[in-house]
């Protein structure tokens, strides 16, 4: 394991039914080839040393006399591979007959999970064959070896656990006791039909049960080869972490395959951890109405091929590439489904805004419009808000404040926006006003520095507030959440505002909103939207090029924001380190974007990055992260629309003092 990393595998093997041999050598060529991939977990189907669909061959003793050789062939031909496999056979029992799980470590069974729900409906009567795994003895053996459900295994650093099948399907699948037990991730061998549309319902379960375990979960189903006497068996591959679907087989697949992705023990640890609901159930999670307590296997480690390396670089030279896709845009959904986020954040905004300016009775909402994205997103949603409590948009009240560094492009498409978006437009300059603040504190017009830009940003949050209190209005706050992180703000400038909008967008998503509406908006409004959206990012407070274009470009000075978002993703999301941060952000901005599985693919490219670059900007980021707590510790009030915020009421409290030193020695060197 790399950074937290479990690489694991779900396999479809070929099988013939009742050939226990045939099958015997096809697991064991996919077992190899696995670990030729690194796989460290692979998780083979249910019965599929005998084939599940042997019907009442399952009552001749040769069949399960042949499944329990065949179990030992395969040890002995997969003695030298390390990988762990999970692959199933029916075992005797002096209670019955049970469909079961073979854990296999270094050529040796460690353990026997029984099947505990038997489908015996419609077109399953597993009932006629098998016992259920909950009505053995818990002393129950089978060769030596433990026979339970109530069993979890060590794998590299992570814990796992066993179900098959319908026990998925159950009311309270025993993965939720496995989880609670400590299992970060759990293994389904499964033999499940195809019918229509049951594979997105398969997938629904899959996916609300890694969701609710916070787990991973790894998903391997009977394919071809399987008897097709009255049903259809697809080989059904998938692997999942926390409700997110990070590989998937090919469906109705005539050869075997193998599907590969990492599961990130780390995240769904710290997952955990955070999670208060989690943790008190995990406390109270003992074995219960005398249920046995769990058996936990620590196999005696392999001997390591060579010593671990040390370092990110030499992290990443073990693990060059990650079989999932880490996005270079965490906080923007992908393709498919970006439509419906965007509608469903500017409902979140627009909400957020209407019950406050309700609540404050505020008769104007009063916006300082700059012709940049923020201010932008923040007019459209002041926009939809009027339209919610059905007020005219003239009671939003846009102001333009021209100052030192205000291009004729951007003045010229605020003016426009507000405009074609019905609002009523107000202009005043604040070049005259700056300029006798800077003189009266005895500043040069010369010395274009940090009080130079602030006193302009302060001056036009200034008339903001004035305006707000002669129209009884509500200021809307502009400012973004990457702002936010990086301190891009000035202090009781900008920073402040009656209700923020923004609060808790990344640059990133600004962005696409703004395209959002664009995309729907008819031409007029459709064209100054799409040039806003290529001009680059500036608070245009120094003076202007020779020939009128944006001299103050923010990127070229704090580092590309999509940098910065992708940092501060894993930063509060999910608690990582620098190290491991870094080892992502080489993943997502050295790999394409069209790489990635269709589902999960961003709608924006991947960006090109040197390692010496990232690097860089992420020693930027924490540094700017820690040194300006002190602007986040005291933000106005804003709506959450993602899992990440920076509102000292919501995800985020931290010491303003605090240091960033121990974060900035562990990015790699």
């Amino acid at each position: 394991m790399v950074f937290g990393f479990l690489r694991v595998g779900a396999c479809m093997p070929g099988v013939r039914v009742g050939d226990v041999s045939f099958n015997v050598n096809e697991i064991a060529r996919c077992v190899h080839r696995a670990e030729s991939e690194g796989v460290e977990l692979l998780v083979l189907p249910e019965l599929c040393l005998t084939g599940y669909t042997c019907q009442d061959l399952f009552f001749q003793s040769l069949l399960l006399e042949s499944a329990a050789r065949g179990l030992e062939q395969l040890c002995a031909a997969t003695a030298k591979c390390r990988l762990t496999y999970v692959v199933g056979l029916p075992i005797a029992v002096k209670e019955g007959l049970l469909n079961a799980a073979a854990i296999v470590q270094g050529g040796h069974v460690v353990g026997i999970v029984p099947k505990t729900f038997l489908p015996n409906y419609k077109e399953f009567y597993e009932g006629r064959w098998f016992v259920s795994g909950a009505s053995i003895a818990p002393a129950t053996t089978w060769h030596g070896l433990p026979v339970s459900a109530r069993q979890l295994f060590t794998v590299g650093e992570a814990l796992v656990g066993v179900e098959l099948c319908e026990d998925l399907w159950a009311p309270v699948p025993p993965s939720g006791s496995h989880c609670l037990a400590g299992a970060d991730l759990i293994c389904n061998l499964s033999a499940t039909n195809e019918l229509v549309c049951k594979h997105d319902y398969l997938r629904s379960l899959i996916a609300a049960q890694s969701a609710r375990c916070l787990c991973g979960y790894v998903y391997a189903s009977a394919g071809y080869g399987e008897s097709s006497q009255d049903v259809v068996y697809a080989g059904n591959g998938l692997i999942y972490e926390n409700g997110q679907l990070l590989a998937n087989s090919r469906r109705f697949g005539y050869e075997p395959q193998i599907v590969v992705s990492e599961i990130d023990i780390e995240r769904l640890r710290n997952e955990r951890r955070v999670n208060s609901s989690w943790r008190a159930q995990a406390c109270c999670a003992g074995a219960k109405n005398g249920e046995p307590p769990y058996l936990l296997h620590t196999p005696t480690p392999l001997p390591e091929a060579q010593a671990a390396p040390s370092g990110c670089a030499q992290a990443a030279a073990q693990l060059p590439r990650l079989h999932r896709y880490v996005s270079p845009t965490p906080f923007i959904p992908g393709a498919q489904i970006l439509s419906d986020r965007c509608q469903e954040i500017l409902a979140i905004q627009t909400m957020g805004l209407a019950r406050r300016a309700e609540h404050t009775q505020a008769r104007t909402l009063v916006v300082g419009l700059s012709g940049g994205l923020d201010s932008t997103l923040a007019l459209l949603v002041c926009a939809r808000t009027c339209d919610a409590l059905k007020r005219p948009r003239t009671d939003i009240c846009a102001i333009t404040m021209p100052g030192f560094g205000t291009t004729t492009r951007t003045h010229d498409n605020a003016r426009a926006l507000a405009q074609l978006i019905g609002a009523t437009l107000m202009e005043i300059p604040i070049a005259q006003a700056a300029t006798q603040h800077l003189r009266d504190i005895g500043h040069s017009l010369d010395a274009h520095d940090i009080t130079y830009e602030n006193a302009q940003a302060r001056e036009r949050t200034q008339v903001l507030f004035d305006i707000a209190n002669q129209q009884r209005g509500l200021v809307v706050g502009t400012g973004d959440l990457s702002e936010l992180a990086l301190g891009w703000a000035t202090y009781n400038g900008d920073h402040m505002s009656s209700y923020a909008v923004n609060v808790s967008v990344p640059k990133t998503l600004v962005r696409y909103l703004v395209e959002f509406v664009a995309h729907e908006s008819d031409s007029p409004l459709r064209r100054v939207l799409e040039d806003i959206c290529a001009t680059p990012v500036s608070p245009e407070l120094l003076p202007p090029t020779a020939d009128g274009t944006i001299a103050q470009k923010t990127e070229e000075k704090v580092g590309p924001y999509e940098l910065h978002d992708f940092f501060l993703y894993y930063t509060l999301r999910h608690g990582f380190s620098p190290r491991k941060i870094f080892f992502l952000a080489l993943q997502a901005f050295t790999v394409s974007g069209s790489e990635a599985p269709s589902e999960q693919r961003s709608v924006m490219d991947a960006g090109r990055y040197t390692e010496q670059q990232v690097r860089h900007w992420l020693r930027v980021f924490y540094r700017r992260f820690f040194n300006q707590q002190f602007k986040r510790s005291c933000l106005p009030d804003g709506p959450k629309i993602g899992s990440v915020c920076l509102s000292p009421r919501g995800d985020w409290r931290m010491p303003s003092d605090a240091s960033s030193g121990e974060w900035l020695k562990d990015i790699p060197e």
